[in-house]
């Protein structure tokens, strides 16, 4: 037993040294007929007006399930239950992460609208802006992504609309298999077998996480100034090609402090605390360590 939690803690680790990032561009609002052509859904403000907008805070996280009871949407593509948050527009600019867990091999795939006060639609996140995430130490299956956006000066509030199309639902995920994924991360044969696929449907479990951001690169939401009505943006890739995130410049920590991580790293994986070494990692690589992660998967290995 203690081999297996092992190995799953050891490929979740390498697992997470991949991350996917998306770009944004400007788009019309007619409807999209090639996955070249992605445009965000025209909706009415009647149809927008009559939602029950969720009011979320600022470094909140909250946990969404949609079903039959839940509020529903049904124009043009748009199919089912639909979540809808209200967010301050008045501290700052903001990094919202949303996640839509796979269970029992179903997840809702989400697409989202953000509007500004005026309920006026100025950025766009289609499904492929979520892409399938693999599990962590911490988190299952899921389809995941992160929303920066800064409201303009003189707002109370933003809106995100959160759904999911009837094209989407003809769809379904292709997930990885844990072994496989285990086998990939320390370099073994791939074994031959299936990966699940996770059916796409009308009902599932959102998670909300949002928090004050002050990077820049964050999308824009409202006019600061009375102008022409803007069109909204669509952020995420809208081909196939992933454009690689540019690394951060950490500066390396002492080496008595590398050793000391690396020996107590070691120390807790031969006494078995596993998540007292992944701790020890994550606060080593904050610190910018460059050797912890290597010490912990050679002392995984080793221990297995």
């Amino acid at each position: 037993m203690k081999t297996k939690l092992l190995s799953f803690c050891l490929s979740a680790v390498l697992c997470s040294m991949f991350p996917l990032t998306g770009y944004a561009i400007s788009v019309t609002t007619t409807p999209a007929t090639t996955t070249q052509d992605i445009a965000a859904p025209s909706l009415s403000t009647a149809a927008l007006q009559k939602l029950n907008w969720q009011p979320i805070n600022t470094n909140d996280t909250q946990t969404i399930i949609l079903n039959a009871k839940s509020q529903h949407l049904n124009e043009g593509e748009i199919q089912g239950p639909i979540a809808a948050f209200a967010l301050p527009a008045n501290r700052g600019s903001l990094d919202i992460t949303l996640s839509s867990l796979v269970q029992d091999k179903q997840v809702y795939a989400p697409n989202v609208l953000v509007f500004d006060q005026g309920l006026r639609p100025a950025a766009f996140y289609p499904n492929s802006y979520f892409p399938y995430e693999r599990p962590g130490v911490m988190s299952t299956d899921r389809l995941e992504g992160t929303l920066k956006l800064t409201p303009a000066l003189g707002q109370q509030q933003i809106y995100v609309l959160v759904y999911t199309t009837r094209t989407d639902l003809q769809k379904s995920t292709q997930m990885i298999d844990p072994a496989k994924a285990y086998a990939q991360g320390v370099g073994n044969a791939v074994p031959a077998i299936p990966d699940p696929v996770a059916r796409h449907t009308q009902t599932g479990t959102l998670k909300l996480k949002v928090k004050s951001e002050q990077n820049a690169g964050n999308i824009t939401i409202g006019q600061v100034f009375s102008g022409p009505v803007q069109e909204p943006v669509i952020v995420g890739p809208t081909q196939t090609t992933i454009t690689p995130s540019t690394p951060q410049k950490v500066k390396p920590v002492l080496s008595d402090t590398e050793r000391y991580f690396s020996d107590a790293i070691k120390k807790e994986i031969n006494n078995g605390n596993i998540d007292k070494a992944l701790n020890l990692l994550d606060e080593a690589e904050r610190l910018g360590s460059a050797t912890a992660r290597e010490t912990f998967i050679n002392s995984v290995k080793n221990k297995g």
